[in-house]
C-alpha cells in the first residue's frame, strides 16, 4: 500500500466550537460568524471576546447593533440584534414562559442550556462541581479558544471542505437540514405499556 497520512477522525476544531461548552458559547460562536458574514467585519470586541454573552447569571440578554452591511444583507442595516442566554432547567422554564407570553417577540436568538453553566457543568464532567469550579472551567475554555488558529466556525478548513464537496447547495439546503438537524417526538411518561404497581397493604 502507498504511504498516506493518518486519519483524523475528530477533524479540526475551532475556538467557536470549543466555547460551546460554556453558557453563552453557542451564542458567541454564532455571533462571531453571523456578524462577520453580514457586515464584512469581525465582531467589535477585543480578541473576539463577545463579553456581553458571557457570564454565569441564570438569564442574560445582550444587544449588538449592525451599523453597516455587505450588499446582500443591506436589509439588516440599522438593526440591533437582541439575544438571550439562559442555563439551568429552572431558568429554561422561565424563558419558555416568557416566550409563551409573547415577551420575546423582538429577540432574534435565544440560547438555552439545561446544565448549570452549560456543558461544563453537565453530567459528563468530573464531580463534585460548584459555581467556582464551573467558572474556572469557563475561564479555561476561553483561554484555550484564544490560543487556537481558527476562532470562527466559518474559518474552519474542514467545514469549508465539507460544504465545497458534499453540502454543495449551502448551509440551509434540504440535505444539510436533513443530516445536521434533529427532531423530537413527544412521548408520554412511559414508552409502551405503563407498568403495574403492586400496592403493599400495611
Amino acid at each position: 500500500l502507498p504511504e498516506s497520512d493518518f486519519d483524523d477522525p475528530l477533524g479540526i476544531g475551532s475556538g467557536a466550537g470549543l466555547v460551546f461548552g460554556a453558557t453563552g458559547g453557542v451564542m458567541e460562536a454564532a455571533l462571531r460568524t453571523a456578524y462577520e458574514l453580514v457586515t464584512g467585519e469581525e465582531v467589535p470586541f477585543d480578541k473576539l471576546r463577545v463579553t456581553p454573552v458571557r457570564g454565569m447569571e441564570g438569564i442574560r440578554t445582550a444587544e449588538l447593533p449592525i451599523r453597516k452591511t455587505v450588499s446582500e444583507w443591506k436589509f439588516l442595516k440599522g438593526v440591533t440584534l437582541k439575544v438571550m442566554m439562559a442555563h439551568g432547567t429552572a431558568n429554561a422554564k422561565k424563558v419558555m414562559d416568557m416566550l409563551c407570553r409573547g415577551e420575546l417577540d423582538d429577540y432574534h436568538f435565544v440560547e438555552i442550556m439545561a446544565c448549570p453553566g452549560g456543558c461544563l457543568g453537565g453530567g459528563g464532567q468530573p464531580i463534585p462541581t460548584s459555581p467556582e469550579i464551573r467558572e474556572a472551567r469557563a475561564r479555561a475554555i476561553y483561554a484555550e479558544d484564544e490560543g487556537l488558529p481558527y476562532r470562527k466556525s466559518h474559518e474552519n478548513p474542514v467545514i469549508k471542505q465539507i460544504y465545497e464537496e458534499f453540502f454543495t447547495e449551502g448551509p440551509c439546503s434540504h440535505l444539510s437540514h436533513e443530516l445536521l438537524h434533529t427532531s423530537y417526538t413527544k412521548r408520554g411518561k412511559w414508552i409502551g405499556k405503563q407498568p403495574k404497581v403492586k400496592r403493599i397493604k400495611k
